[in-house]
């Protein structure tokens, strides 16, 4: 009985936690929080928000990114709570979720699955009304409506098979039988008085039923005095209800009644279609990686007081020990403690083989342990975990905002109003100059012209041009095993001249080990001491010299005082005594005289060796020299960029005679050793001189450098705080994936202009062309939904799978849900 009590008391908890998280400000007097949202479509959504939350006394500055779907909104407390801004926009329709958790993949498919079918009412809306508004006047009018009937019918397919072969005849089936039924009472002339009634009917149901969100977002949005693309949208709804309205009551000869109330029905659905494409592009792309929480077993067995337990995954805690039996999923990120197995680690890193994990070796939690049985010691839960700490910047890596989206969103704060002012000098101008002409008001070219305006100025191909970009990027990307974090991953890494890279854990393994002792007393008391004071560290250097001692069975002391001395070495206290440790120069700083080992260490350091020294009390212990072996694929790698004029540089912390063998051994004509944290900081601000600088480091000496660079990369094998420091960050660890991300990068960036040119060609011709009157209202629909389609198939360009897989999935399990339910044991 406890355990479903202990599940009641939790979800209690999370429902009682707020839906935001509160953030450091920098201003004085001012809060600040973050907060998901759901439903934003394209960046007139991003305006809406900002604008909404903007009109609340006490809020400054409210950043929106469309692509993350979070909100960061600085406030003062003393006028406006969060709970006040979140509920403004609840009322205007948009979905509020805890930023701190990702949304779950059951939740995300059983939207696209609603959304799905709402699509579907509107594809069957859409076929009957172009059948009943069919004219043959000519092959142009034949060709059109059978063109967009095919593409509707093909969405259609593709929403329904993934439901299954049976609904997917059935449902096209009947979609077709409606279709050329509905035709073929129309070429009849059958009940063809009825057309213009059917059709307002349709026009009735979509607008305030089918789409009702929308007419709900749009008067919330007016109540505010927001104009956006919902209050477009709607206004050409209602313009082609009115003009349709007119036609019924006052019956003019040759009036399009069913035209205007058709116009109404697909400019509604098409909205409607572009809606549930972005929020499938947007879904796939996060799920990429969201999937890898798939990977986390439910439940662990936890060892204690020499029991063998099994809790909830959150219910384990640092430091407890648990066992992972073969066959089993690794359920959290720690160290073995005993035992040896191979570990399958593809799924969560890409390494295609098995690892090989003994004692004092880490694993990561979602792994596949094969063959052995481990006893490990939990080192990170919660949202410390890796996979965790993955999902966070992938949730990250959709909050970009290049320099060309910051122009896109300007533009677009001004572009709604534009548009209505343009409809409404069109309808004007049509009234009085054909008075002024010919002495009648033509109030039929006039209602077309402005009602032609508002549908060719519907702003959806603005809007998604460059985060469609952008998402397709981060979600290939992904599935690369890259993250890419800012805005910069995208628009400067295609820019970069010079790539500098950190040496240890970059271009070499990062798994030094000692080669060497050299002491010039007890060589076991040098070790013991060293390893006492590196024991802090969490340098790979000093964790190879505390692993050598303890696989010799040395007592390692308890250390009083620790100091690190970032990028030198480390200062400590072992019973009263002061114990050096650190880089040659280092020591020689701190007064103690180096000249009894100079010859040994300048021979050891011509090996390619790095060599670390030990003092105590200002007199000279000996040395420990460590190598490390450089990386399988840094050689091809950096050949790699060097063919496409990019420059490698090394740059290290380590000796000059270590950075120089590893350079030459990878063909790097540049390099520099000895270099300090803040010194290589100070270097790329040198390099950037020349030109854009990028940094590919691993550890937390290299975040200076990855801060200043243009563009930072960091390993995944590395520390949080280079990790947090980097634009981009390699999951697999694969120097080859740096690569990879730049052309990533090129491709995304370039997708991104075309979108951007295509959508401001498409508009800036067709509202002018629109404001003549000489454009149908269904034609301006057609145009309209030929540059939306034309935006989605152009980032989709080279990759049209994407498209289709993703629509295949829904609502199907994860190939990785699948795996677990093949290895779960059968019912007993």
């Amino acid at each position: 009985m406890s355990r479903p009590i202990l599940q009641e008391n939790k979800a209690e908890a999370e429902s009682a936690a707020p839906y935001w998280v509160e953030e450091g400000s920098t201003t004085d007097g001012k809060a600040r929080f973050r907060a998901k949202i759901g439903g934003l479509h394209c960046s007139l959504c991003t305006g809406t928000i900002e604008k909404a939350l903007g009109q609340h006394p006490g809020v400054g500055k409210v950043s929106v990114s469309l692509t993350h779907e979070q909100a960061l909104v600085e406030y003062d407390p003393k006028a406006v709570k969060p709970e006040e801004l979140l509920g403004t926009l609840k009322d205007m329709g948009y979905t509020i979720c805890d930023p701190r958790k990702a949304r779950p993949f059951e939740e995300e498919e059983q939207a696209l699955v609603r959304e799905g079918r709402r699509l579907l009412a509107a594809i069957a809306l859409s076929l009957i009304t172009i059948s009943l508004i069919f004219q043959a006047q000519g092959w142009w009018s034949v060709l059109v409506p059978s063109v967009v009937g095919l593409s509707l019918l093909t969405v259609a397919y593709l929403i329904l098979r993934g439901s299954g072969a049976l609904a997917t005849i059935a449902g096209l089936a009947a979609l077709a039988a409606i279709f050329g039924a509905v035709l073929l009472a129309k070429v009849s002339g059958f009940a063809s008085n009825w057309i213009p009634l059917s059709i307002a009917a349709f026009a009735v149901f979509v607008v305030f039923g089918l789409a009702r969100h929308i007419l709900s977002m749009a008067f919330q949005s007016v109540r505010r005095r927001i104009l956006n693309q919902h209050v477009l949208l709607e206004a050409g709804a209602f313009a082609g209800i009115t003009g349709g309205l007119i036609g019924l009551a006052f019956h003019p000869a040759g009036y399009p009644t069913a035209a205007f109330f058709a116009v109404s029905v697909l400019i509604v659905n098409y909205h409607l279609f572009s809606e549930w494409l972005s929020l499938l592009v947007k879904t796939r792309s996060s799920q990429a990686v969201k999937r890898l929480l798939d990977l986390q077993p439910d439940t662990a067995r936890v060892v204690r007081d020499g029991q063998e337990l099994e809790v909830d995954i959150n219910d384990v805690r640092m430091g407890d020990m648990v066992r992972v039996r073969p066959g089993e999923g690794v359920p959290v990120d720690g160290q073995v403690v005993g035992g040896h197995s191979a570990v399958d680690q593809s799924l969560v890193t890409g390494e295609p083989l098995p690892v090989e994990k003994t004692e004092g070796d880490d694993v990561i939690g979602g792994s596949i342990n094969t063959v052995g049985t481990l006893l490990i010691r939990a080192t990170a839960v919660g949202e410390q975990s890796f996979l965790q700490q993955v999902i966070r910047h992938v949730e990250d890596a959709r909050a970009l905002k290049p320099g060309i989206l910051h122009l896109v969103d300007r533009i677009l704060k001004v572009y709604a109003p534009l548009v209505l002012i343009a409809s409404a000098l069109a309808f004007v101008g049509w009234l009085g100059g054909s008075y002024l002409l010919t002495g009648h008001v033509d109030l039929q070219r006039a209602a077309f012209a402005a009602l032609s305006v508002l549908v060719m100025g519907y702003p959806c191909a603005v809007g998604i041009a460059a985060p469609l970009s952008i998402v397709r990027g981060a979600g290939e990307a992904a599935d690369r095993g890259i993250i890419m974090r800012t805005g910069e991953a995208f628009q400067g890494f295609r820019l970069v001249k010079i790539i500098v890279f950190d040496k240890t854990g970059t271009l070499t393994v990062g798994k030094p080990s000692v080669r060497e002792v050299v002491s010039l007393g007890d060589p076991d008391e040098l070790l013991s001491l060293a390893a006492a004071v590196e024991a802090s560290s969490e340098h790979p250097l000093g964790q190879a010299i505390l692993s050598h001692s303890l696989d010799r069975g040395l007592e390692v002391p308890d250390v009083d005082d620790f100091q690190s001395i970032t990028g030198k070495g480390v200062v400590a206290q072992i019973k009263g005594r002061r114990i050096l440790v650190g880089r040659p120069d280092f020591l020689k700083e701190s007064g103690v005289d180096l000249g009894q080992l100079d010859d040994r260490r300048a021979a050891l350091e011509d090996q390619g060796r790095t060599v670390i020294l030990v003092s105590r009390e200002q007199q000279l212990l000996g040395l420990i020299a460590l190598g490390d072996e450089v990386r399988e694929d840094a050689k091809p790698g950096i050949a790699a960029m060097k063919r496409v004029g990019l420059v490698p540089i090394l740059m290290t912390g380590d000796n000059e005679r270590a950075a120089k063998r590893v350079a030459v051994q990878l063909g790097i004509e540049e390099y520099h050793g000895a270099v300090l944290p803040g010194e290589k900081a100070a270097r790329i601000r040198e390099l950037q001189r020349k030109g854009r600088v990028a940094m590919v480091g691993d550890g937390i000496n290299d975040a200076p450098a990855l801060m200043q660079a243009d563009v930072g990369i960091a390993m995944g094998s590395g520390t949080d705080i280079a990790i947090e420091s980097a634009d981009i960050i390699i999951v697999n660890s694969r120097l080859e994936s740096v690569m990879v991300a730049r052309a990533i990068s090129r491709f995304s960036y370039r997708k991104m202009k075309q979108n951007v040119v295509l959508a401001f060609l498409f508009n800036g011709i067709g509202i002018p062309a629109a404001a003549t009157g000489l454009v149908y209202p269904v034609w301006a629909m057609v145009a309209m939904a030929v540059s939306v389609s034309t935006i989605f198939v152009n980032s989709l360009w080279g990759r049209p799978d994407l498209f289709f897989n993703a629509i295949l999935s829904v609502g199907k399990r994860t190939p990785v849900q699948r795996h677990h339910e093949h290895d779960l044991p059968a019912a007993v």
